[in-house]
């Protein structure tokens, strides 16, 4: 028997009984997930800032770094630090400069490509235990993060009325072909130890978001509404969270 035979029959199985039985109900459920590193050395978790580019209809660094400490006041056991976010993209340029890298790195990176010119800033080891003593050694939390305005060419399904020659009505879908416009996010959350200013931890997302073209959508929204999708991996590396279910019960 095949595994989507076995499934088949499964959910034929339990349909059935469902129906033979006088009634059931749903029962919440919590499945805890643990988190991908111990962080039970650190009391404190400092959002350090962000090297962010794309556009500028948003500020990255700043809505990222508000948004991620708010985030762990309520869902994280660590103590936040309010600071001013740090300059991370002078930082990035002076140690270019100083290894004698090729090419200018552009004032607001446009695209990866672009924004890996800034990447040597985070395996300045000594620049990172340096904020590390200043801010009481904690859980640094910095990255990068790219919205960029996005387009595409898709077919989309929509319904619509028609009539037959009788006047009865019916609605059927409807296959067009039209263009979309929106944001692509692509967050990259580097955890760092302020200890010993070494990388402990990296994760990376994409998210993208899409409208018809005449849809004003402006692009705060949608830089929250992809930041929703993308905190739940975030908050997973740092605490244990919950995924909420249901369960049936047969009566």
């Amino acid at each position: 028997m095949t595994a989507q035979l076995a499934r088949t029959l499964s959910s034929v199985a339990v349909a059935a009984l469902t129906a033979a039985c006088a009634s059931y109900s749903e029962i919440p459920i919590e499945t805890p997930i643990r988190p991908t590193m111990d962080v039970s050395a650190f009391q404190r978790v400092l959002v350090a800032g962000f090297i962010s580019g794309g556009t500028d209809d948003v500020d990255g660094n700043l809505e990222t770094t508000r948004l991620l400490r708010s985030q762990l006041r309520t869902k994280s056991g660590l103590r936040v630090i309010d600071s001013d976010a740090l300059p991370l993209m002078e930082v990035a340029s002076e140690g270019r400069t100083a290894a004698g890298a090729a090419g200018q790195a552009p004032a607001t990176p446009k695209d990866e490509k672009e924004m890996d010119l800034y990447s040597g800033v985070f395996a300045n080891v000594e620049y990172w235990k340096k904020i590390g003593e200043e801010y009481q050694q904690p859980l640094i939390v910095t990255g990068t993060v790219l919205f960029t305005p996005h387009q595409r060419n898709s077919i989309v399904q929509r319904e619509e009325e028609v009539y037959d020659s009788f006047g009865r009505r019916r609605v059927v879908p409807v296959r067009t072909y039209m263009e979309r416009k929106g944001f692509v996010l692509t967050p990259k959350f580097i955890f760092i130890d302020g200890r010993t200013g070494t990388v402990m931890h990296s994760q990376s997302a994409r998210e993208e978001i899409l409208y018809n073209a005449n849809q004003a959508t402006p692009a705060l929204s949608s830089y929250f509404e992809l930041m929703d999708r993308v905190l739940p991996s975030f908050l997973s590396a740092l605490s244990s969270q919950k995924v909420k279910g249901t369960r049936v019960l047969l009566q």
